[in-house]
């Protein structure tokens, strides 16, 4: 048999499903990993203050959810339906959906988040919210990333690197997405970070991991395999300055192999309990694959994971239909409104930081189709929930028609800035260097949103 070389047998054991899963998706590491340093690159660290939050789930829905018709309902728009409105050739927009009021707080949403609404306690509305970008790709990457118009780490990757992780046999950063949202991959990369912090994304369906199982024609050989691959790439380390790229290589395979044991438990949801099922109302047929992506956050919360981005699979731009959001509505409400509820049981809320953003709103007058709405990023709401949030609270508020933002606006570097504030960040000097100078999430601006802290 011709001898291997170690580029041959990397390549091999590719096939054999380990580098499948390793990590384009997972990453690999800075120089840190190499033999001279046997501490882990994800493993925990302490933030720069205490915080309550110990972990983030980010919620995000792809194509701009309109304000006026969820969180920020307007009864100036019925009065004014059908009127020439401040933007020329558009009307006015009455919303379809019917205005409720929590009675524990008084807060008012829409029928279109009814199960919300009913656990608006634990939740702060930020209604002032506006960004700089009206197109999806840009306006996605910006609540992302933080940055005007280029490719940096997303904020995922950022609390990867800040927080570590308290399971080194799972990846720190998750992203469950069973469609790739505006800007793709981008939104969870890690950009000049060490690779070990980029997102690993999840599929909702029979295979949430590609490969996750050694290739059958591998079997009780992958150990030896590896332990060989190992030895070799570690005789090809010595005497050599750079071998950052190796060491990345090296953690992946040890990464990908302990994924292999934690996975089959991680997913198999057949201990959960019918009641827990119901809480995320995955019985519904609407509510049901949303409802997994929801239990799995849970899930891989309680796993060690830091940061877990679920994002919802439908498309809220709807420039010709917005009757349409309420199928996607009914998909996300009992969902996230049952996974509060689940961390609340288990005692899991106060250590967890929920947040739900989308790129921008939806204009309170039509589009080019009468029956739609366009893209509006002058106003529309986020908001956020549990650990060390100020609960039943609304901050800021927009004008009567919901056009734009009447009082205390914010911006999305002032949202990042307040979301690492909650996990223990000063946000100024959570930094990476980087080409010359000390990269941040919020780039140069940012500033916490103290109202919302409890």
């Amino acid at each position: 048999m011709a001898s291997l070389s170690r580029r041959q047998l990397l390549a091999q054991a590719g096939r054999a499903g380990l580098a499948g899963i390793g990590l384009a998706g997972m990453g690999g590491a800075a120089a840190a990993t190499g033999t001279t340093n046997p501490r882990h690159p994800l493993a925990a660290r302490a933030p720069h203050f205490s915080a309550k939050a110990k972990r983030v789930i980010f919620f995000f829905m792809n194509g701009g959810m309109s304000h006026v018709d969820s969180f920020d309902p307007k009864a100036e728009l019925h009065a004014l339906d059908g009127q020439e409105s401040s933007r020329k050739g558009r009307k006015w927009k009455a919303s379809q959906w019917q205005t409720i009021t929590d009675p524990v707080t008084g807060i008012e949403t829409t029928n279109l988040v009814p199960h919300l609404n009913s656990v608006m306690e634990e939740i702060a509305l930020l209604r002032s919210m506006r960004g700089p970008f009206g197109d999806h790709f840009e306006a996605t990457l910006h609540m992302h990333t933080g940055q005007r118009g280029m490719a940096r780490p997303g904020i995922g990757a950022w609390l990867s690197y800040g927080l570590g992780t308290t399971n080194t046999d799972l990846p720190a950063h998750v992203v469950i997405a069973k469609k790739e949202i505006y800007g793709g991959a981008k939104a969870w990369d890690a950009s000049f970070l060490p690779p070990i912090h980029q997102g690993m994304r999840i599929v909702p369906g029979a295979e949430p991991v590609k490969y996750v199982s050694p290739h059958p024609s591998i079997g009780e050989r992958q150990p030896g395999e590896l332990a060989f691959i190992e030895k070799l790439n570690r005789r090809h380390q010595v005497g050599r300055e750079d071998t950052a790229e190796l060491g990345a290589r090296m953690l992946s395979f040890k990464t990908a192999t302990s994924l292999q044991r934690e996975a089959p438990g991680l997913f198999n949801i057949e201990a959960e309990l019918e009641e827990t099922l119901g809480l995320y109302g995955m019985p519904n047929a609407e509510a049901r694959d949303f409802g997994w992506q929801c239990l799995m956050a849970r899930r891989m919360a309680e796993s060690g994971v830091r940061f877990i981005e679920v994002i919802h699979w439908g498309n809220w731009d709807h420039h010709s239909n917005i009757s349409a959001h309420g199928k996607l509505g009914r998909e996300i409400d009992q969902p996230i409104a049952g996974l509060i509820r689940d961390l609340r049981t288990r005692g899991m809320l106060e250590e967890t930081l929920i947040v739900f953003a989308t790129e921008f709103g939806r204009t309170p007058y039509h589009d080019s189709n009468p029956t739609g709405r366009g893209h509006h990023r002058s106003a529309f709401t986020c908001w956020l929930a549990g650990g060390g949030v100020k609960g039943g609270t609304v901050f800021g508020e927009t004008d009567p028609t919901g056009n734009e933002v009447a009082v205390d606006p914010v911006t999305i570097n002032d949202f990042h800035a307040t979301i690492l504030h909650l996990v223990g960040f000063d946000h100024e000097r959570l930094t990476y260097a980087y080409t010359g100078r000390d990269f941040r999430l919020t780039d140069v601006y940012g500033n916490v949103i103290e109202d919302v802290l409890a």
